[in-house]
């Protein structure tokens, strides 16, 4: 299919799990021209191969989301390829439970926190122009979420639970010795919890920013428990064995990669899901024909003021210029 006939989605974190799958089920629509922003090229590559995706339906361009100067030169790269941009899918995750001492990235920040939240905020930022700017219809921007965002699930329940605080730590300019949101002690677990509530947090925000400006439709999604996925990479060995266990036959939370990947292009791509400001997520999660519903997000998730407020202070750490009724400049 010629490029101009093809819409355009980019995928961060799709040489793994649910980002692979739903770049999988859009590619072989043939209606879509797959952008797979990782940082591994060669793993990427291999991956795409490995699920039978033709080379006609995807690009792999390098994004390391922990550092805001790769996120820079990612969008360069990606505007070099002359593509309109149709959707943006804000997958990548890192979870790092084992950790001790907080690991941080180039600008000092928090590495999980780096790279979940503020990572995908700067991308979101600097591709609203070129959305709003898509030639192949409603132009969509999607953020995976997770149950752990909320203590009125199960998973959400487990501690230690997300607790953005005031958000001092980001007001101290999370750097040494603040390395987490709320500025108290690390915890790495919380960390990963923590940014999953600003993903929310930020797709509201946008949506209350910019979905009447542009007609861009913001939402965000829990496909299920994927219990399988990378994400589970740095856990105990014991706890990867249990884990997918516990969630098939216990909580009934579990869904396959494959599955989880079809939800969350169907999110990008179906006409039914072109609502904005919307968490998608589904009942009976492991079973195919389940339908999907409007879930309502954590009341910290929900918190209008302090959406803005994390919007301001992530804005400063990223470099974002922002005002209500404009696009982001970045300085």
């Amino acid at each position: 299919m010629e490029q101009s006939q093809q819409s355009t989605v980019i995928i961060t974190g799709a040489s793994s799990g649910v980002g692979l799958y739903a770049a999988k089920a859009l590619a072989q629509t043939g209606k879509w021209h797959v952008i797979m922003a990782c940082r591994n090229f060669l793993k990427t590559e291999k991956a795409a191969q490995a699920v039978g995706m033709s080379k006609d339906n995807y690009t792999i361009i390098h994004l390391d989301l922990a550092s805001l100067d790769s996120v820079g030169q990612f969008v360069n790269h990606f505007r070099a390829t002359g593509r309109s941009l149709d959707a943006l899918l804000c997958n990548a995750a890192i979870y790092m439970p084992l950790l001790k001492k907080p690991l941080r990235n180039a600008d000092g920040y928090e590495l999980s926190v780096a790279t979940n939240h503020l990572g995908h905020f700067l991308l979101c930022n600097l591709l609203l122009e070129d959305l709003q700017k898509s030639t192949h219809g409603e132009p969509r921007l999607v953020i995976l979420g997770t149950v752990t965002h909320n203590p009125d699930e199960l998973g959400g329940k487990i501690p230690p639970r997300p607790d953005l605080g005031e958000l001092k730590g980001m007001e101290e300019g999370f750097t040494e010795p603040h390395s987490m949101i709320d500025g108290k002690k690390f915890e790495p677990v919380k960390a990963y919890k923590d940014s999953k509530v600003c993903n929310v947090l930020t797709m509201l925000e946008l949506h209350r920013r910019y979905h009447e400006q542009t007609g861009i439709v913001f939402s965000s999604l829990y496909p299920g428990c994927v219990a399988t996925t990378a994400l589970f990479r740095d856990h105990y060995p014991l706890f990867q064995f249990l884990f997918p266990k516990f969630q098939k036959y216990i909580t009934g939370g579990f869904v396959s990669e494959e599955l989880a990947g079809q939800r969350v292009a169907d999110v990008v791509s179906d006409p039914k899901y072109n609502q904005s400001g919307v968490y998608w997520s589904w009942g009976n999660r492991q079973k195919k024909d389940r339908e999907s519903f409007m879930q309502k997000v954590s009341p910290e998730a929900r918190d209008e003021a302090k959406a803005e407020r994390l919007w301001e202070l992530s804005a400063k750490l990223v470099g974002l210029e922002t005002a209500n009724k404009n696009l982001p400049v970045y300085s």
